[in-house]
This record gives structure tokens, sequence and C-alpha cells, in this order.
């Protein structure tokens, strides 16, 4: 399969922990034992962008989607006023394989452990089905399952390392924290099975014609579904396509 596009954004200056630490999801310190996986929220909550940091040296990597590059470095230096902060984007390439260690110069990608490793040093990606393991391991992706609007609680940053609970303050933080700290969520991303396909965005529906949610990538007779829990409790359908959660 074709790799989504990645630009890998150079973050230095003397700042560059604390500014990050205001504004993601994840608490920077754990840079200091490998790869973080985080990201960027709206004031109200409401996801922007999720990326990858890596520590290297006196600077900070930030791997991000390609397509959202030029926005989020305009979002950052917005919100970099006079902090001594230098947002450099780079030629780097993004290199991926599979395997529960990370090769040496590589990183674990923080998200689950089949998901392996990323690098940053030039090396060739290795050959890897990952739609296969992200549907397994219902990780979402970013301009698929994971869009504007969408809450990272429903799409599971927790089960993913994605958002720490204790860090602090961070932009949209206050909406995350009560949707974490209130009883039970009502809708999210699960892994389900599906006999036949259907396009992704495709809504899923109850026997009685009501919706139950959207479906998302598919592979090997699973895919990623967005659901409302108290409709999916029977025989769902996704155009031609059966879905059992």
């Amino acid at each position: 399969m074709t790799e989504t596009a990645r630009t890998v954004i150079e973050i230095s200056g003397e700042d560059r922990m604390h500014f990050l630490q205001g504004l993601i999801t994840n608490d920077v310190k754990r840079l200091e034992t490998g790869a973080l996986y985080a990201a960027l929220l709206t004031p109200q909550g409401k996801f922007i962008v999720d990326f990858f940091l890596i520590p290297e040296g006196d600077v900070i990597l930030m791997d991000v989607p390609a397509s959202e590059a030029e926005a989020l470095l305009k979002r950052l230096t917005m919100y970099k006023l006079r902090s001594k902060v230098t947002l450099t984007p780079t030629e780097r390439h993004v290199s991926r394989g599979p395997g529960p260690a990370a090769p040496e110069g590589a990183f674990a990608d923080p998200r689950a452990p089949k998901m392996g490793w990323r690098a940053y040093d030039g090396r060739p990606s290795e050959e890897v089905d990952w739609d296969a393991i992200r549907v397994a391991e219902c990780i979402p992706e970013f301009g698929i399952e994971l869009t504007p609007d969408t809450f990272i609680l429903e799409a599971g940053f927790p089960r993913l390392n994605g958002v720490d609970f204790k860090k602090g303050c961070y932009v949209g933080q206050e909406v995350t924290a009560r949707m974490h700290h209130k009883t039970e969520l009502r809708k999210g991303l699960r892994t389900v099975s599906i006999e036949g396909a259907a396009p992704v965005g495709t809504e899923i529906k109850t026997e009685t014609d009501k919706t139950a949610g959207t479906l998302f990538t598919q592979s090997g007779g699973q895919a990623i579904a967005y659901l409302r829990f108290d409709r999916a409790t029977g025989p769902l359908s996704a155009g031609a396509a059966k879905i059992t959660v």
C-alpha cells in the first residue's frame, strides 16, 4: 500500500519543551524515553492534527501529515509569541518497518507494538500492509478515521498513548478532561467484522434503518467503524456489507 505522505518539522530553541507542553495532548517529558504520539486540539477540544515527536539532541522532530504541515506551522507560529523557538520544515524522509523492537537509530511507534518503528535517517521503508495492522489494532489514520471535529477520546487516544491526564493545561484540555471523567463514552471507534465491502464513509444502519455509525478502513474481513454504542447491538449493515460488532 502507499504510505501517507509525511513532513518532518524541526523544533529548536531553549523554550521548545515548555512551548509544546502548553499546546499538545501528551507530556513532552516522555521524550526522555523515545518517540511521543500526540495531537493538537481546538480550544473546544476538537481534533486538528496528530503527529509524532522525536528527540534528537538539542532539537525535537515533529512528524506530521504532509497535507497539514503548512497550516500547522502557521498555527504553531501564532502560538509562539515571544517564546525562544524556531520552527523549520525539513526534507527528511520518514521510514517505517515492522517488528516489536526498533532497529538502531529508529524509534518504536508509541501507539502499539505491532505498528513497528519509524526512522528519520534516510533508510528505506519495509513493505508492510499497515492497513491490516491498523484495522486489527483499531488505530485511526489522519484523514480517514481522524477528521476535524473528532474527539480524541472517542478515537482511542488513551489506549494509543496519545494523551496524558496529569500533565496540566493544554489547548482543549478542559473539554477532554470533562469527557474523561464522565461515566462512559456513548460513541467511538471499534474494530468490527465485515462480510462484503463498502466505501469509506458509508453509514452503518440497524435493522430498523436507524444510523448506528460510519464505516471506515477495511481489511481481511474486519473494519474500523465509528459506532453509537446504544444502537450497535444487533444486525448491522453498511450498504451491501454486513457488519458484526
